[in-house]
């Protein structure tokens, strides 16, 4: 299977670390062996595999296993938990297994854990990809340029939550309804008007003599001496004659609105009393509806039924003539010296197809000289170089690297702009390319966002 590039870079753009003059990436391939003999997995798949071009300036970082690949901020939330969840339990592991190689009496297993130690570290969250949503980090064992190892090497990738709403626990003032005081200019009048009160009757002589209590006693008396006082009789009250009953007064304001309400009852009977009599208005009979003869319709005839048929000449649609079948598709096959993309070797990721000397015709015109650019590319094993002739003599040339994504998309790059001749610097396009029907590659080449255009490739030798 062909390898992903995940990140490409220059080595002076970071700053190695490592341990006692040894720098992690000059073991990196060790590193990795000795935790694929650990059985350190989930660890492997966490660091990309370096591979360093010919100068030993540049360095191309490529996935350990196949799969979708995204940037660590191009993924949703959700995937970036997961994923950090995840790294976060492996590098925990990881530095476990550093602590305990460095506490061992055997010199190799304690350079190993202070490497391990240092290899975790790089440069930010741009450097890590979620390949099938598994984290995959490049340029570890770098940090940038100026910068001091961190102490938590996961701090770059926290996901931040969101900020809780702040709640104003301030109290609010009570507002005190003011007192509203109500001044009238006249007291109002009652009402009802208290009936007043009766006037006081005197009460006889006789009455008011006899108005002590009577004292009774409780012991027995003497008959003897009893006889005498009850011989007196003592003089009954004279009955008080009862008070005249008052006569109920009617307040005067009663009157007008008796008068209102007699006058609204008298005067409709008055009305409907002097009003004269309608005239009786004489109703005309109906005239008598004379009948009117209605004729039947007429009866048409029927006519008689036969015992034959009607006969006539019968006619004959012949079948619909079958539809020719459809023509065999062909596949034309492609030009001999055309760029052919194997079906079985993009299968199996392999590139053995591009390898050799090329000719490459470009749709596209110099802004400067108005004159189409002649590029000529020589790749061999996903390397090569590529050299673009412009206004006749002037050259540029640049290093270029191929690969196929998981997709069969055949992808040449450079590695930055072109170096002319005449010092100036020349953008190469960035070519990707599908297989057609008959195999043949149909390639574009994007100059920029804006401008991408069809590329044909011709074999030149092998």
């Amino acid at each position: 299977m062909a390898k992903i590039l995940l990140r490409s870079g220059s080595l002076d753009d970071y700053q190695a670390v490592g341990e006692n003059g040894q720098s992690v990436f000059d073991s990196a391939l060790q590193i990795r062996e000795t935790l694929r003999l650990r059985k350190q997995q989930a660890l492997i798949d966490c660091l990309a595999i370096p591979q360093i071009n010919d100068d030993g300036d540049r360095v191309d970082w490529y996935a350990p296993f196949p799969g979708s690949v995204r940037g660590w901020a191009a993924a949703d939330s959700d995937t970036r938990e997961r994923a950090l969840k995840s790294l976060e339990k492996t590098i925990a592991g990881a530095l476990a297994l550093s602590k305990r190689c460095m506490q061992s009496d055997k010199a190799p297993q304690v350079r190993f854990g202070a490497l391990l130690a240092k290899a975790l570290q790089f440069p930010g969250s741009n450097h890590v990809y979620l390949v099938d949503d598994r984290a995959v980090i490049t340029f570890w064992g770098f940090v940038n340029l100026n910068e001091s190892v961190a102490d938590d090497v996961l701090a770059c990738l926290a996901i931040e939550a969101p900020p809780e709403p702040e709640i104003d626990t301030t109290p609010e003032e009570e507002l005190v309804p003011e007192p509203v005081t109500v001044t009238l200019s006249e007291p109002d009048a009652p009402l009802l008007t208290p009936p007043p009160a009766p006037a006081p009757v005197a009460q006889p002589a006789a009455l008011a003599s006899t108005a002590e209590p009577l004292v009774y006693t409780p012991y027995p008396v003497n008959p003897v001496t009893a006889a005498p006082q009850s011989a007196v009789q003592t003089p009954q009250p004279e009955p008080q004659p009862a008070p005249a009953a008052r006569k109920k007064q009617v307040p005067l304001w009663a009157l007008p609105v008796a008068a209102v309400v007699v006058a609204a009852v008298a005067v409709p009977a008055v009305w409907i009393a002097m009003k004269p009599a309608a005239p009786a208005v004489a109703v005309a009979a109906p005239a008598p509806v004379q009948p009117v003869a209605i004729a039947p319709a007429p009866v048409q005839a029927v006519p008689a039924l036969t015992a034959s048929l009607p006969l006539r000449e019968a006619q004959f649609t012949p079948p619909p003539a079958p539809e020719p079948p459809p023509a065999p598709v062909v596949i034309e096959p492609p030009p001999k010296d055309a760029l052919v993309m194997d079906a079985e070797q993009v299968r199996i990721g392999s590139t053995t197809f591009l390898n050799g000397n090329w000719r490459v015709e470009v749709d596209f015109r110099d802004p400067v000289s108005g004159k189409v650019p002649a590029l000529r590319y020589q790749i061999n094993k996903n390397k090569g170089q590529t050299t673009v002739t412009l206004r006749g003599k002037v050259t540029c040339k640049a290093e270029v690297f191929s690969g196929l994504h998981s997709d069969g998309t055949l992808m040449i790059k450079t590695r930055g702009a072109a170096r002319c001749s005449d010092g100036a610097r020349y953008n190469v396009p960035e070519i990707a390319c599908k297989a057609t029907e008959n195999n043949a590659a149909q390639c574009t080449g994007q100059y920029d966002e804006k401008t991408v255009v069809p590329v044909t490739f011709r074999k030149v030798s092998a």
